[in-house]
């Protein structure tokens, strides 16, 4: 059995991190296949090595552009790929332009699929992930639900259930697996200055939030109320996009709210285990948080991850920014005693383990 593993932006790279390390323990035979979707593949090197993967053996360098320019590249490179070097299956996770090419491109050329994380969930289709994700898992012949909740998901759009196998989610596994790692190295906190537990960590970059005026003004605004009221720091590792629009909005950044550069995973994972909060519009750090029982406010109106919600460990505010104070405060003051909706942290291996049954 050869897999083809598709992956193309940083947090791929973690939550396939797992199922590399297994395929590696198991001796299964592997190609990762990077489509340099949000980075080149030379500025990713470095989580590679961090998190002690092999090199990726084909790198599309495919960079941005308008979701048609970059899909297109994609299919291409990866095709040329997949003809020239079959693999029995290919693997794609998440719900980036990366997973819809790389199940366009298996589908086309008849190569079985499976879609790590399938089965997740908006009912918003203005997200450009809803429809990757809803698109290849109804390419996928193999669908790896992170949930029961997912899978029924699955189910409701008439997946067939023999195609549906519940495994937890992979970054379970990802985040015990690194955050031992980040341990070597806490010198993030004396850089910037402060103490465990006593901050606030922000991240926010969704494509409907960033780039619409009235919702990147609410959070910025919501950002300086929660500032306010907690008075401790508040951290936002803000990428160069989001900046951009700031600037171009002419938004005012709040005196209080501390504008870092980009931090690498370790880092990164550190200071969200340790936060007092974290307010984000991203999908994989609201199961961090779960995971890690850091309290967590989305600034979103919905999520793809409603057991985060369930569990207790996160709330929905939207971008108005009374709600985002509201939310801040009602998470804090919550026991962080909410069970994990994720796994065991074996997802990696139940993953591989499931492939050796179905190909080998």
């Amino acid at each position: 059995m050869r897999i083809a593993i598709i992956l193309g932006t940083r947090p791929e790279i973690v939550k396939m991190s797992p199922v590399i390390r297994s395929c590696l323990a198991r001796s299964v035979d592997f190609s990762i296949i990077h489509t340099g979707q949000h980075y080149s593949y030379e500025m990713d090197r470095i989580f590679f090595f961090e998190l002690k993967l092999p090199d990726a053996a084909y790198n599309l360098e495919v960079g941005s552009g308008t979701h048609a320019a970059q899909t297109a590249r994609m299919l291409t490179g990866l095709e040329q790929i997949l003809l020239e070097d079959p693999h029995d299956v290919v693997l794609v996770q998440g719900d980036t332009n990366t997973v819809l090419a790389g199940a366009l491109v298996a589908a086309k050329l008849g190569v079985p699929l499976g879609h790590v994380e399938a089965g997740l969930r908006s009912y918003d289709r203005s997200m450009p992930e809803e429809i990757n994700r809803v698109v290849a898992d109804h390419l996928s012949d193999l669908l790896f639900a992170p949930t029961e909740t997912a899978a029924s998901n699955l189910r409701k759009e008439g997946r067939p259930d023999p195609a549906i196998f519940v495994t937890g989610n992979t970054v379970v596994d990802a985040v015990f697996q690194n955050l031992s790692l980040a341990a070597g190295d806490e010198t993030i906190f004396s850089r910037l200055g402060i103490e465990k537990g006593g901050y606030i960590l922000v991240t926010a970059h969704r494509q409907e939030n960033v780039d619409r005026r009235e919702n990147l003004a609410g959070i910025l605004k919501g950002i300086e109320h929660v500032a306010n009221y907690f008075g401790v720091p508040v951290l936002y590792p803000i990428h160069p996009r989001t900046r951009k629009m700031v600037e171009r909005f002419n938004l005012r950044v709040p005196d209080n709210l501390h504008l870092i550069e980009p931090l690498g995973y370790f880092d990164f994972l550190l200071l969200e285990a340790s936060a007092q909060l974290v307010l984000t519009d991203s999908g994989g750090v609201q199961e961090e948080c779960c995971i890690l029982k850091t309290p967590c406010v989305t600034m979103r109106k919905n999520t793809e991850r409603p057991e985060t919600v369930a569990a207790g460990g996160n709330i929905l505010a939207g971008t108005d920014p009374e709600a985002i104070l509201s939310a801040a405060r009602a998470m804090v003051l919550r026991p962080r005693t909410w069970e994990n909706p994720f796994g065991d942290g074996r997802s990696g291996d139940r993953i591989v383990r499931h492939l050796q049954k179905k190909f080998a």
